[in-house]
């Protein structure tokens, strides 16, 4: 063990315990500390950004909180590859989370297993929304401005023969999306596969899970999707989704 990174760690604790921070005679007693030592790593922890010095008291300061935004941060990250896997597990197929972030789609999390593995991404994911369940089912979230500022970026072009032919003929088909319905695709993005996506929104934060199959089990499609539809409350009562995920 290295002591004074112990010791460190016993004054931030001591740090965050005073909302409106506390003097070094103070923390030094509460971290079991002689005062000298207590005030050379206050100056260090200052110095690094990890404290603050304000009217005589220490408070937590950016480089600290950094850390805790972090660990936040990566704690919502394992709840939402802890749910994708339970769902993986329980429907039998691959499961993806995406959302729409300054601008682009974004596959936030996969999970999939050898028998039943995701659809390789052959096509940047990003760049296809249109051919794709995720992106359709993301784009048919968006305001009209921000959907034609993706579309002027990322324009409608066929990538197998089943894609959607054209702008005009997109626009269409997310008009006729029914809110909070499963979007399908089959085989626009990949042949020999068909995928299914349900929107989620989270105050500003367009979303979406969605799960795929190979063309030959079709038929479990709609099934799958309502199941993953009538479990997926319970991610978004536990869960505060963000644009930061």
């Amino acid at each position: 063990m290295i002591g004074s990174v112990q010791r460190a760690l016993r004054l931030l604790e001591a740090v965050g315990s005073h909302a409106g921070g506390a003097p070094a005679k103070q923390l030094a007693r509460e971290a079991g500390l002689p005062l000298p030592t207590a005030y050379h790593l206050l100056r260090t922890l200052t110095h690094e950004g990890y404290l603050r010095r304000e009217s005589g008291v220490f408070v937590l300061g950016a480089a600290a909180e950094r850390l805790a935004n972090g660990g936040a941060l990566q704690n919502r990250r394992s709840k939402i590859t802890d749910s994708l896997v339970r769902w993986r597990d329980s429907i039998g197929v691959p499961v993806y989370f995406a959302v729409y972030r300054e601008g682009e789609i974004e596959i936030a999390g996969v999970a999939d297993t050898p028998a039943a593995p995701a659809v390789e991404e052959w096509a940047d994911f990003r760049e296809t929304g249109h051919a794709h369940a995720i992106g359709q089912c993301l784009l048919s979230q968006l305001d009209s401005d921000a959907r034609e500022d993706y579309l002027d970026r990322h324009p409608v072009k066929a990538i197998t023969p089943y894609t959607v032919r054209d702008r005009r003929a997109l626009s269409e088909r997310l008009a006729t999306t029914q809110r909070m319905r499963p979007v399908i695709e089959r085989q626009e993005y990949a042949l020999g596969t068909v995928c299914a996506a349900i929107p989620l929104t989270a105050g500003s934060c367009a979303a979406t899970m969605a799960i795929s199959l190979p063309l030959h089990q079709q038929e479990r499609l709609l099934p799958a999707i309502e199941q993953l539809r009538g479990e997926v409350g319970g991610l978004l009562s536990s869960l505060m989704f963000s644009i930061s995920i």
